[in-house]
């Protein structure tokens, strides 16, 4: 007969629950390394069917390692697990891997996605670079602010324009240079760190034939079609262009009851960081762009009825959808085929 395995991932230990024919057959636990877990998995499940495990911090991690060894791993999603897990009437790490183990042999359970290590890579690198620059921001608002205290406004300007007003500014007053001095070399050091990745995640975009391609369409610079190219993958994980809107949240919620019908809020599923960057793609294409197209005059139209907030969701979800028809087809940007979306 065949086994089905239900892991309950932690940082340190991993719960492995097996069952075979309807009822549990054995159940402990192991540090959470993958090459010993298969090792246990082997012992104890023969003819292992399913391997299932939640979303999490290591699950890509797990998944790949895990398939590397010859065991049929299947990542679920966390939300969906925690519905049925909710069931036990004692919340443990055991229980959660006998609960794994169940949706495991009922097929109950909706599988995830994993990404390669390659789109993680790119992932890491977009959010390393949005990290450091977010941190650039704040330090330097942090000296605006502690210079104000003594009467010492910074005028506007970034980069070298901000560093040279704060310096000429702090040599009038030695004791506060003294003390701004480091924060100032700290705000350089992690602005030129940024400066690199950036440089990085350019020309990792340029090399990138797809990236290269969704460049194309005004308002979507390299963060952008990295962060897209990187969380789609394949073109062939989405059967319909349309899916990757709802997939990336950028759909309405509905809730029916009854005699109760309506549309809500989007439903901010999916990726948030990806979706920002669509709005701000949505943003600069409804007011910075200077290039016709179908999709800005859907856009600007949509502005005068429903308002610009709620237009630049609209024009973000249908350039979600255009961006995987371009992966798909291979075809520029055009407003002949903006307007198909």
């Amino acid at each position: 007969m065949t086994q089905f395995i239900g892991l309950d991932v932690s940082l340190k230990d991993t719960f492995i629950s097996v069952r075979e024919g309807g009822k549990r057959v054995w159940r402990g636990k192991c540090p959470s390394e993958p090459a010993l877990i298969a090792e246990v998995i082997r012992k104890r499940a023969v003819n292992a069917e399913r391997v299932v495990f939640e979303t999490g911090p290591l699950s890509v991690w797990f998944y790949h390692a895990l398939t590397t060894e010859g065991l049929p791993a299947i990542c679920i999603d966390a939300r969906h697990a925690k519905a049925a897990l909710d069931m036990a009437p004692n919340k443990t790490d055991a229980n959660d891997a006998d609960g794994l183990a169940h949706l495991a042999e009922v097929g109950f359970y909706r599988e995830v996605r994993v990404k390669s290590f390659d789109s993680m890579l790119v992932r890491t690198l977009v959010a390393a670079r949005n990290q450091l620059v977010k941190m650039t921001t704040q330090l330097a608002n942090q000296i605006r602010g502690l210079m104000k205290t003594f009467g010492l406004v910074v005028p506007k300007g970034a980069g070298r324009v901000f560093e040279d007003h704060v310096r000429n500014l702090l040599a009038t007053n030695a004791g506060l240079e003294q003390i701004l001095r480091p924060l100032l070399d700290a705000w350089r050091g992690m602005r030129a760190r940024a400066a690199e990745l950036s440089k990085q995640l350019v020309a990792s975009a340029r090399a990138s034939e797809q990236c290269r391609l969704l460049a194309s369409i005004p308002g979507v610079g390299a963060v952008t079609a990295s962060s897209f190219v990187a969380a789609i993958e394949d073109p062939k994980n989405f059967r319909k262009s349309r899916s990757v809107g709802a997939w990336i949240g950028l759909t309405t919620r509905r809730y029916q009851s009854g005699e109760v019908d309506y549309d809500g809020h989007i439903s901010r599923r999916g990726d948030n960081h990806l979706r920002g960057l669509l709005y701000e793609a949505a943003t600069v294409i409804l007011t910075r762009s200077r290039a016709d197209s179908a999709l800005r005059a859907w856009g600007l139209k949509l502005k005068e009825k429903i308002g610009f907030k709620r237009a630049a969701v609209a024009v973000a979800r249908k350039l979600a959808v255009i961006m995987h028809a371009m992966l798909r087809t291979g075809e520029l940007f055009e407003s002949s085929n903006s307007a198909e979306a």
